[in-house]
């Protein structure tokens, strides 16, 4: 998780002519949503099994929650970059992300799991 975090940061703190991103509506929406999905699942993979299967929906918001949050501050210290700007539709994105990896870990956490005969 700490990596992931890591490369958002060092990529957010890049000023504004530092990439060029391909040429299609939306590219830099779809980064954000692969950054705050990674983040997620990074999140939800260093969780203990006990809290996440204790209470998987309290665990889903957490994560959620906790990715808005640094999407947040992660527009905050882009504020302060050269060139860069603050959107709350980046953070919309990096929610959006994150809600994805999580809808579908609980979809798929949810999942009966086969029993093993001996």
């Amino acid at each position: 998780m700490a990596i992931v975090m890591g490369m958002i940061f060092y990529l957010s703190h890049q000023p504004g002519d530092f990439s060029y991103l391909p040429e299609f509506i939306g590219v830099d929406k779809l980064l954000h949503v692969i950054a705050y999905g990674s983040l997620a699942a990074t999140l939800l993979y260093g969780l203990d099994p006990m809290t996440k299967s204790s209470s998987r929906a309290l665990t889903a918001a957490g994560v959620v929650f906790f990715c808005i949050l640094f999407g947040i501050s992660d527009e905050y210290h882009q504020s302060f970059i050269p060139g860069r700007s603050v959107s709350a539709w980046d953070v919309a994105a990096d929610g959006l992300g994150a809600l994805l990896v999580v809808a579908w870990w609980l979809k798929w956490s949810a999942l009966p799991r086969p029993q093993n005969s001996s």
